[in-house]
């Protein structure tokens, strides 16, 4: 008996154990390395596909991108002031991408003679070819008061349904200036998936700035993550404030500095992001001051992105980061800090958003505000002086799901106040009876609800 005792816990138990670890490594093998089939394609024969971006870190800038032919041509933006009528051409830079199965010829026009409150049409044109006539706005620069709409991951795979998405949005909410994406905005890095994403974003895109930072989807997988040269090219802001082949950029509009990171990278590139961000937040002078990037810093699934807390939250705490606007975990969720003596609300509110197809499972953490599952969301970001008012919208119905207010005079201490307290969650969800997954989420779902009932 001993020597099978001894057989056993020397040869048997190591090999059950070395065959566990196989099967589970080769069910995670396609998630941890296998890359989406790009399909052969060709490129457009005329201009298209074209994004309306920021440039440089002045509210004023703009940049336009888009795709004609497999070759360089000479190309130009066309420009008019509706004021004065006054055409003004901008030469676009080239350059031919090759992804898995084609090649296509991005161009880049970089528009730095914008002046604030003014209207402008534009178009785009290569060799002899021109794309329609698109209309954007400026807006004057110094004042106090502004809004933009904010959505996490989209990787629309409904046929277009994220554009109708967009766009009601956007009626709903009339004096947005820009659109800013938490990352994913694309399902996978193919062409074809690059096809649907310009389809949702169509009239929107051509319309006012896009403001993106990278996602997991973004990029393809193996031991190394690698994402394609058409990522910068399609958000050209990155094309010049890129530090070290880290996709970092920031803008200052109005009384807010915006700061872009890409989450995504290995350890060695966040240290440098850090470092990126420690130095910009520093020699900032904004009064409000919001970070985007893909992944939450405190995760709505359990331990995630610890790597990217340790990283990153020091310092957005330390420099009086406002507002974190996130993605990547496909549900809602709000945060807000609370001061150990008093334990009044402080600042930073974190938010955690998508209008994906898909949805996730949450682990209901106890620091967090409220959450939103089965649904998708969508955010307006508004701000008026000492006042920053964030809302959340479920895309069905565009009915108000949570709010919030800070208030941060020039002078004493800023107070947040919880405008989305008393209207109710939204945490319905039907589990598929044969997934215990499922079942164990929905017995979660109710736990949260009995504590909430009970105000813990």
């Amino acid at each position: 008996m001993k020597v099978i005792l001894v057989f056993t816990l020397k040869y048997i138990l190591p090999l059950l154990a070395l065959a566990a670890l196989v099967t589970w490594m080769a069910r995670r093998w396609h998630v941890w390395f296998g890359n989406y089939p790009e399909q052969p394609y060709s490129a457009l024969a005329r201009p298209g596909r074209i994004m309306l971006t920021f440039g440089d870190e002045l509210e004023s800038s703009r940049n336009v991108s888009w795709q004609c032919d497999s070759v360089l041509r000479p190309s130009m933006v066309q420009t008019v002031c509706l004021a004065d009528s006054d055409t003004v051409c901008t030469e676009a830079v080239g350059e031919v991408f090759a992804s898995r199965r084609g090649r296509v010829a991005y161009y880049v026009a970089r528009l730095r003679h914008l002046e604030a409150n003014r209207e402008y049409a534009y178009r785009v044109v290569t060799d002899t070819m021109a794309s329609p006539w698109y209309h954007f706005q400026t807006y004057g620069e110094g004042r106090s008061r502004f809004s933009f709409l904010y959505v996490g991951d989209v990787q629309d795979t409904l046929c277009g349904q994220a554009n109708r998405f967009l766009r009601q949005a956007l009626r709903h909410h009339p004096a947005s200036e820009f659109v800013v994406c938490g990352g994913d905005l694309t399902e996978r890095p193919t062409d074809q998936h690059w096809a649907q994403t310009y389809r949702d974003v169509d009239s929107v895109a051509q319309a006012m700035p896009l403001l993106c930072v990278t996602g997991n989807h973004d990029y393809l997988k193996g031991l190394v993550r690698r994402l394609e040269r058409r990522f910068p090219l399609i958000f050209s802001y990155f094309l010049d404030s890129a530090v070290d082949d880290n996709m970092v950029y920031t803008l200052n509009y109005g009384p807010v500095q915006f700061f872009l990171l890409d989450s995504n990278r290995e350890l060695p590139y966040l240290l440098r992001q850090r470092s990126w961000l420690e130095q910009e937040l520093s020699q900032s002078r904004a009064k409000w001051k919001i970070l985007v990037l893909h992944h939450p810093l405190y995760s709505i699934k359990g331990r995630n992105n610890l790597i990217q807390r340790w990283v990153f939250d020091g310092v957005v705490r330390r420099y009086g980061v406002d507002l974190v606007l996130q993605g990547h975990e496909h549900a809602y969720a709000r945060m807000t800090m609370h001061n150990k003596e008093s334990g009044q609300p402080v600042t930073p509110v974190y938010t955690v958003s998508h209008c994906s197809p898909k949805n996730y499972r949450i682990a209901f953490n106890r620091r967090f505000d409220r959450f939103g599952i089965s649904s998708r969301y969508y955010q307006t970001v508004e701000v008026s002086q000492d006042t920053l008012v964030l809302a959340a919208y479920e895309v069905y119905g565009h009915t108000l799901y949570d709010s919030l207010r800070i208030v941060k005079p020039d002078r004493g201490v800023a107070h947040i106040d919880d405008l989305g307290r008393d209207i109710p969650e939204y945490l319905e969800y039907t589990p598929n009876p044969h997934k215990r997954k499922d079942l164990n989420f929905a017995r979660r779902i109710q736990a949260y609800k009995k504590r909430r009932a009970v105000g813990q």
